[in-house]
């Protein structure tokens, strides 16, 4: 796993454009950490680096966006709703096994939904809030690969956190 420094949301969204650069489609990132933790902001820069326009907010109260104006659609999945249940009449397989890279976050509340091979990235806050550190976690081949040229472009923002 590695783990990158971000020091603000410009550093965020630029480690999502980077990330969004190597996504194919049918790729799924999920999306841990707290509120706060930049979830949505690293989400708006894999959307810039699939060349969507529109604007990314969090989809927590409808659940999903779609988004369908860049080089491949976007899926933006907000499971933090579904906590107590509900997620079995989604769909979540046709966004998963769709033509588009899907986003997930709160995806502890759907595990028994999620593909077996995919890419979490794990984002937390130092004890004063003043950065940010995402660590990349693969699942599977194509993730290892992912993650390793993720590592290669952002050398220079690797931590020792």
């Amino acid at each position: 796993m590695d783990t990158f420094q971000l020091e603000d949301e410009a550093q965020t969204i630029e480690f999502g454009n980077a990330l969004g650069q190597l996504l194919k489609p049918n790729d799924v990132v999920l999306l841990d950490g707290d509120l706060g933790a930049g979830k949505t902001t690293l989400t708006k820069g894999i959307a810039q680096a699939l060349g969507i326009k529109r604007y990314i907010k969090s989809p927590t109260y409808t659940i999903i966006h779609e988004y369908h104006d860049g080089k491949m659609p976007l899926f933006h999945m907000d499971a933090y709703r579904l906590e107590d249940g509900g997620a079995e009449d989604l769909g979540f397989e046709d966004y998963f096994n769709g033509d588009g890279i899907t986003v997930v976050e709160w995806s502890e509340y759907i595990q028994d939904f999620l593909p077996d091979e995919f890419l979490t990235v794990h984002l937390e806050r130092n004890h004063d809030n003043t950065k940010r550190f995402a660590t990349v976690e693969p699942h599977g081949e194509h993730y290892n690969q992912i993650s390793s040229e993720l590592e290669h472009k952002l050398s220079d923002r690797r931590s020792n956190f």
